[in-house]
């Protein structure tokens, strides 16, 4: 009987020898693929060793080069120590010759001077009891001599003093200097790199003597028509720093005579203010120096004229602040951690009608190093972004005040009392008269008289004043041109206060190529600008009102504008042709602020008029 033969099991059979062979295969392709992948690490870690000993082996070369040229180089440099030993031996020795020469000479020259003076002592001994009082007589003659030349020395530099300030107020109260800067390669316009491939760059502005401006403000095809300007004094291209300072350099020294002094640079953007004002930083040594500008300069000054004074009777304090968008920032606020920021300040006027800043940050100064350092920290603080005129164009006025405090003494403190009284003994009506002997019997019968006024007699004016048993005809004791020697003399310390200023450009939006937040700041540096053209208007027109509250620059600077201070405006223009209309408008400027009459300055530390 035949077997039966199931083929499904055969076949399931087969399928499973086949699947078993084919986990074989899979789990060898497994190990082959693991060595593979050990040989592959084996094979990186063997690269990896054979580059660092390949950097070792370019790290050993290098040092030993390094060693050879160290070598090398210490071996030239022991040559050059032997040369120098040489040297000075051989100086040494020349050194000790003349020594010895000096020694032997010194030897001989005593011995002649003993010999001398034993000359002296017995000549001195012979001579006759006359002759030493004659000689005597003579030393006292000639110490009264000196002290008469002493005093008149003193009398000519108080007249120089009264004669130079004489001179400046017969200036005028507002100066006007201008500077005409060197063509630039940004004259020719966006894109051109040489100043005379450009019909933009030609010079139409020219410095034609030292008082007077030629603007030629024809066009091209058109007659020539010429416009003259003139000021105290026009600065031309070649002129250099210091000669530009040498015409400021005289206001300081009304400063110590107690007349406070603003100095500002008014033009253009790129027209050469900050350089004027502040110099070239880019430079160092003697160079720096040359290329200072009004205020490094003027601080410099300053203190040499105070070292001139007797030693702590003067301090210098420094404040710098800065009007960005018609608000002004105080530099020189430091934060919680110290840092410098620019922080909010307002500006008030005070019940005396000056402008004053409160929590305005002042610094002690005590040499012009101090003021530069201070300088060169606030300026990286200051607002700045490049335009297609400058690179590096200033979008805020910038006013750095020196305030100096003055201790005078006893004599000034009574020349000041004097020229107070005389200023109010002016002004008392001819119904008012005085009598020093009246006027101390009257003290002494109403020694509080001043003060137990009633407030409607403190506001009644000086012309309505009648005679009334609460109102006397006499001054007070105070305001007595004879005081008591008896009274004490005010020590009260004296303050005077340079300004220098820094004005932002102005510019057109349309040359000038700014956009977004830049143009709010060009719209605020313009209407500042505007805003101080209208306040100089105003003062040449006489005007019952002067619009100084329409800009925080106007209303910081009131008391420089419009008050008693000695103001320099130094006008900087472009000679080129692009900027011709921005150039006129500063010329222009100038010319108004020339015409503005203010009152004569009051010099705070009066002394005694010398006859």
């Amino acid at each position: 009987m035949p077997l039966f033969i199931n083929r499904n099991q055969i076949f399931a059979h087969q399928v499973h020898l086949l699947e078993h062979k084919l986990r074989s295969k899979e789990d060898r392709i497994l190990e082959l693929e693991t060595e593979n992948a050990l040989l592959h690490l084996r094979l990186a870690e063997c690269m990896g060793k054979l580059r660092r000993e390949l950097e070792e082996d370019a790290q050993a070369k290098r040092q030993l080069q390094q060693q050879r040229n160290l070598q090398r180089t210490s071996h030239t440099a022991l040559t050059k120590l032997m040369t120098q030993v040489q040297e000075l031996r051989r100086e040494l020795k020349e050194v000790r010759a003349l020594y010895t020469d000096f020694s032997s000479e010194m030897e001989n020259r005593s011995k002649q001077v003993l010999e001398s003076v034993d000359c002296l002592c017995c000549a001195s001994q012979t001579l006759r009891g006359n002759e030493v009082e004659t000689l005597q007589a003579q030393v006292a003659a000639l110490e009264r001599t000196l002290q008469e030349e002493q005093e008149k020395c003193r009398t000519e530099k108080m007249r120089r003093r009264l004669l130079h300030n004489a001179l400046i107020e017969l200036r005028g109260n507002i100066r006007v200097h201008c500077r005409v800067r060197p063509v630039l390669p940004l004259d020719g316009g966006q894109g051109t790199s040489s100043v005379s491939g450009s019909p933009w760059s030609q010079e139409v502005v020219q410095a034609i003597s030292d008082d007077t401006v030629l603007v030629n403000c024809a066009k091209a095809g058109s007659p020539i028509m010429n416009k003259m300007f003139e000021f105290e004094r026009v600065h031309a291209p070649e002129d250099s720093q210091d000669a530009v300072f040498e015409e400021v350099k005289p206001l300081l020294t009304s400063l110590l005579d107690g007349y406070n002094v603003c100095i500002m640079a008014y033009g253009q953007t790129g027209s050469g203010k900050t350089h004027t004002m502040i110099g070239s930083q880019d430079s160092s040594g003697p160079e720096q120096e040359n290329m200072q500008g009004i205020i490094p300069k003027a601080a410099a000054e300053l203190f040499r004229l105070i070292s001139e004074q007797p030693e702590g009777t003067h301090t210098v304090e420094v404040s710098v602040v800065e009007v960005y968008n018609n608000e002004v920032l105080d530099l020189l606020a430091k934060d919680e951690e110290g840092a410098a920021v620019g922080m909010k300040r307002d500006v008030i006027t005070t019940s005396t009608g000056t402008s004053e800043v409160p929590c305005l940050t002042h610094e002690l100064v005590q040499s012009p190093a101090d003021v530069l350092c201070l300088l060169s920290a606030v300026l990286r603080l200051r607002a700045q972004s490049p335009t297609l005129i400058h690179t590096d164009s200033s979008r805020s006025h910038l006013i750095v005040t020196l305030t100096v405090t003055s201790r005078s003494p006893n004599a000034l403190a009574l020349a000041r009392r004097l020229q107070r009284v005389r200023q109010d003994t002016q002004r008392v009506s001819h119904r008012e008269w005085w009598s020093p002997r009246c006027q101390r019997a009257a003290s002494s019968r109403r020694p509080a008289e001043d003060h137990t006024l009633s407030p409607a007699s403190k506001r009644r004016p000086a012309g309505d004043r009648a005679y009334s048993p609460t109102s006397s005809p006499c001054l007070s004791p105070c305001h007595s041109p004879c005081p008591s020697p008896r009274s004490s003399i005010s020590q009260t310390p004296l303050r005077t206060k340079l300004q220098l200023v820094d004005l932002a450009g102005s510019e057109c939006v349309g040359v000038s190529g700014v956009t977004g937040a830049a143009l709010w700041e060009s719209s605020c540096i313009n209407r500042s600008l505007s805003a101080l053209s209208d306040v100089l208007g105003a003062l040449a027109e006489q005007r019952p009102h002067v619009p100084y509250r329409n800009s925080k620059l106007t209303h910081l600077l009131q008391d420089s504008i419009g008050g008693d201070a000695k103001l320099l405006v130094m006008l900087c223009v472009s000679p080129a042709q692009r900027f011709l209309s921005d150039s006129l408008q500063t010329l222009g400027f100038g010319s108004r602020a020339r015409q503005v009459q203010r009152q004569t300055p009051n010099r705070k530390n009066a002394a005694l008029k010398m006859k």
